[in-house]
């Protein structure tokens, strides 16, 4: 079996091994991380050797983290991300370029429609009929996205949406509030077969499949970093957050929103919430806690979406992509079926 794992903002570690009676066998740890002293790799392998095959990634880092010499320095990865590529190894998960990547980067639609189209090409990508993708977002209607799981009467304040021209949708994924303006916000989907995602917890995973944006970024002059959960940072404020859903069928969606540029006045007229954590003195605050991309780039949105279309398709040989007509009836009839309706909208009020 071979797992490879590139730990987010770190270095690949890769695995060979085979499974002997139940215990892992002929284990084999490669990869282009720094590791001192050099009988510390010897040390690592026999530590894995052994090991049953059913340990959990914590276990294997355990075992791994006991072997090594008090002086050992691990540089560009740790135990934790030997344990993710073993587990990865041993459940065959797949790595990004063993899939022909799609990028889609289609017309504007309602932010109902961008919602379905979610639930739809990763239900898609799930059955086999789509290839894995890519797609970023068009706005240009604004909406509050709030989370699955979020209470609307908790997050929105509806004079000020209806005063800005905010609509209000809900996705299927969980997390917060998006305050999503039209021409100020960079959001893009991934759908993928969960195979690519094996063997690493939900953390691991939002890390994993965002690195490419953060390198994007970096190329960018921006000194962008992943903060667990689910963000996207610089030392000057958050950028961005991420979401996902797992579906039945084997497929992940995971989503992404990041500030292009932001108006705090708005956000906390707009947004409960921020009237909740941010006083009068501090609607600046409320700014200064998003750093948006305009700010710190000086670019345009469609300046800085060009140079993650071009990373992404660097890294993983994506090819142009589009939706597909019977793709867009089956996102509207899901917006008049669910997205659109009060039930939805209001299951959580």
């Amino acid at each position: 079996m071979h797992g490879e794992y590139k730990v987010p903002g770190g270095k690949l570690v890769v695995v060979d091994l085979d499974v002997v009676d139940g215990v892992i066998a002929n284990f084999r740890l490669a990869g282009d991380f720094f590791l001192e002293p050099d009988t510390a790799l010897e040390a690592i392998d026999r530590a894995v050797n052994g090991l049953p095959e059913a340990s959990d990634a914590t276990a294997i880092a355990k075992a791994v983290r006991s072997a090594l010499p008090p002086d050992a320095a691990l540089l560009g990865f740790s135990p934790e991300a030997v344990a993710v590529t073993v587990r990865r190894a041993l459940s065959r998960a797949t790595s990004w370029r063993d899939y022909d990547w799609q990028l889609v980067h289609s017309k504007a639609v309602s932010p109902a429609t961008h919602l379905a189209l979610d639930e739809v090409l990763a239900n898609e990508v799930g059955e086999g009929r789509r290839k894995p993708t890519l797609r970023i977002w068009e706005w240009d209607e604004s909406a509050v996205v709030i989370g699955s799981f979020q209470s609307v009467k908790n997050e929105v304040d509806p004079e000020g949406a209806a005063k800005y021209g905010f609509e209000v949708v809900r996705r299927i994924s969980g997390g917060g509030a998006m305050m999503m303006e039209k021409g100020s916000v960079v959001t893009y989907s991934i759908y993928a077969p969960a195979e690519l995602v094996q063997g690493m917890t939900f953390a691991e995973s939002y890390a994993y499949l965002d690195e490419w944006v953060i390198e994007a970024l970096k190329s960018l002059g921006i000194d962008a970093v992943y903060v667990p959960l689910n963000d996207i940072a610089s030392p000057a404020g958050k950028i961005g957050g991420a979401a996902q859903k797992r579906f039945g069928n084997g497929a992940v969606l995971h989503h992404v929103t990041m500030s292009y540029d932001m108006d705090g006045q708005k956000l906390v007229e707009v947004l409960r919430i921020g009237r909740e954590k941010i006083s009068d003195k501090g609607i600046t605050s409320a700014a200064k806690r998003v750093d948006p991309l305009r700010s710190q780039t000086g670019l345009s949105r469609a300046e800085i979406i060009d140079r993650m279309k071009a990373t992404f398709t660097g890294l993983y040989g994506a090819t142009p992509g589009d939706i597909t007509d019977d793709e867009y009836a089956k996102a509207e009839t899901l917006v008049t079926e669910k997205f659109a309706t009060d039930a939805w909208l209001n299951r959580v009020p």
